[in-house]
């Protein structure tokens, strides 16, 4: 039986900002250096570290937004240097940390954006080639992501957090393979931070969607994914299961700073903590008056 190649294959990736545009001053310095790691087909791989660590720059490797100057990327067995964009669109979609839309185009017109990628070539329009298929989808996507209820409203004239569950929207209504996600749950609410965890996993299982998220959530990253990738100065310093990766050692490795690792209760998985400050309001401790 033939092996079913991993939704990507890295190896030996790397990347410096400004090395194919002669940039002054930024030549030399390595956003990513020699990262190998594969990411299985339906598996959720969050991607952790501190700023400048090179997360970002590898998500927009994978979603061919850059290219590398080193190393290959293969996505389900091709090369991705080598396919088109409107094939890799098909596979992948990209739910970027911060969106600019200069045009103001409906919640509605945003999320049949993701539909693109698959109307039939030739057919012209922008918006007019939407079939019932498409709307659907972007609908069933708009639902999952609370914003039906905004389909008629301007991109511009809603939250940040609205705005963000409608970019996510859109890339569900892509309906790709794998799913990169830049700080997903940076603008949302509790609420909406619980819901969107809670899709993807819904997503990966029912789907086989494979997700690579960048996340400065530790706990986060640890409840939802299945592996976790450790970075630091665009070097892969660990990658394995929440067990092997969020362990005081390695954060203190990595961040600089001493944490509490438990185990949550629910989960029995890894549980971050901050270590707070110690009570000040014994007798010993306050002044003689």
């Amino acid at each position: 039986m033939t092996q079913k190649p991993p939704a990507y294959s890295v190896r030996g990736l790397g990347y410096r900002y400004g090395a194919h545009r002669h940039e002054p001053g930024r030549q030399g310095g390595w956003s990513l250096r020699h990262v190998s790691f594969d990411v299985q087909d339906g598996e959720i791989l969050g991607l952790l570290g501190p700023n400048g660590s090179g997360k970002t720059s590898l998500l927009k490797l994978l979603g061919k937004i850059m290219q590398p100057e080193t190393g290959t990327i293969a996505l389900f067995g091709s090369d991705l240097t080598g396919m088109v964009q409107d094939v890799v669109a098909r596979l992948v979609a990209f739910v970027p940390q911060e969106h600019q839309q200069i045009f103001p185009f409906s919640i509605m017109e945003t999320v049949l954006m993701g539909r693109f990628p698959h109307r039939a070539r030739g057919r012209l329009g922008t918006f007019g080639w939407e079939g019932e298929s498409d709307l659907r989808m972007a609908q069933e996507a708009m639902k999952d992501m609370d914003v039906l209820h905004l389909a008629d409203r301007s991109i511009h004239d809603v939250s940040s957090g609205e705005r963000q569950r409608a970019i996510i929207a859109r890339a569900l209504a892509q309906h790709p393979r794998v799913l990169l996600m830049d700080e997903p749950t940076a603008f949302l609410d509790l609420n909406h931070q619980v819901e969107i965890c809670r899709i993807l996993r819904k997503l990966n299982d029912e789907r086989g969607l494979a997700v690579v998220l960048v996340s400065h959530d530790l706990n986060m990253a640890s409840q939802y994914c299945d592996r976790i990738m450790l970075m630091e100065n665009g070097a892969l310093f660990r990658i394995g299961t929440p067990d092997d990766v969020i362990t005081p050692d390695a954060l203190r490795a990595v961040y600089h700073c001493d944490v509490l690792v438990d185990r949550h209760p629910g989960s029995g998985l890894p549980r971050v903590t901050l270590p707070g400050r110690q009570r000040t309001g014994s007798c010993e401790s306050r002044p003689m008056s």
